[in-house]
């Protein structure tokens, strides 16, 4: 049996390339409200905390004095340090480690960044407490994410669904669950935004390689579920639907 870390490395590293290119993670209005956040700051070390495709490390990358890419899956880095290189961004290092156990001394960054990650963490809480201790105090974080709905029937739903499409998926937080752990870790919220994300159903599914079973799976329970959870996750004929996302804008107490 494979332990949740290399679960989520087997997941993330056979797809490091669909990350790269997807468009949903390439752009948006929260990357660049991000990356505005970090110019404010113009930091000397940036911190990309689950680096994906290496999206925010890019974005970081122009304004910052270096940029430190931290994922779990070497795969995933490898293809990251190639987009970098690419790109001309010499001042991206990618960096193999989990987000509960960050290998960096106390407050030796200026600005953090988490995108679309938090959520296949094994343990939420653990990752807030390490990047509020590897980030100076008064620095500002940034973390975005898909936010759960408060309601419990709604709640299940997108939990059981993100778990078919990615047996490495781990729970998206409810906003209060958010600004709770957020305020236990040592972070004060700044300011906060929401909005929807419209998900392609095949591409959504593809990207992750979702096995035909479980893609199914996923379409039989749109079709099952009521109503109220259809018309509120706005499901369409094709399984594409309507997801929540939110950027908390914090500082390091």
């Amino acid at each position: 049996m494979q332990d949740h870390d290399a679960l989520t490395e087997r997941q993330f590293g056979a797809h490091a390339r669909a990350y790269v290119e997807s468009a949903v993670h390439a752009g948006g209005a929260d990357l660049a409200a991000l990356t505005a956040r970090a110019a404010r700051v113009a930091p000397k070390r940036a911190l990309d905390l689950g680096a994906g495709g290496g999206h925010v490390a890019y974005a970081l990358a122009g304004v910052s004095g270096a940029v430190a890419a931290v994922d779990l899956s070497a795969d995933m880095l490898a293809v990251v340090a190639a987009e970098a290189e690419r790109r001309g961004l010499g001042n991206v290092e990618t960096v193999q480690a989990s987000a509960e156990n960050l290998p960096f001394p106390d407050a030796c960054f200026d600005f953090i960044a988490s995108r679309f990650s938090a959520h296949h963490w094994r343990d939420a809480r653990a990752g807030l407490h390490q990047a509020r201790r590897v980030l100076r105090a008064g620095a500002p974080a940034v973390f975005i994410d898909i936010v759960s709905p408060a309601d419990p029937a709604l709640d299940t739903h997108l939990q059981a669904i993100e778990l078919l499409r990615d047996v490495s998926h781990v729970r998206d937080y409810s906003l209060a669950e958010w600004g709770a752990m957020l305020a236990e870790a040592g972070f004060s919220v700044e300011s906060r935004e929401s909005w929807r994300l419209r998900m392609d159903f095949a591409v959504w599914t593809s990207r992750i390689g979702t096995p035909a079973p479980l893609a199914e799976a996923i379409r039989l329970l749109q079709q099952k579920a009521s109503a109220e959870t259809r018309s509120f996750f706005a499901v369409e004929d094709d399984g594409s639907f309507l997801l929540d996302a939110a950027m908390f804008i914090a500082v390091a107490t």
